[in-house]
């Protein structure tokens, strides 16, 4: 998405997608795996808005 980044954090982006890596490609920040969930979901795709930190605003 533009005007997003992946968070400058190595070791924290690493645990987030060994997260999502365990759950299927889904977010490791939610409950619910569904279509919706699927990384990137559809909350950053549609409002920007990454609950994992895994995409971050450019600065």
């Amino acid at each position: 998405m533009k005007g997003y980044i992946l968070n400058t954090d190595k070791e924290y982006v690493n645990k987030i997608i060994e997260g999502i890596y365990k759950k299927n490609g889904h977010c490791p920040c939610r409950v619910v795996m569904d279509e919706t969930t699927l990384c990137p979901c559809d909350d950053f795709t549609k409002n920007g808005i990454c609950k994992c930190n895994l995409y971050i605003p450019k600065s």
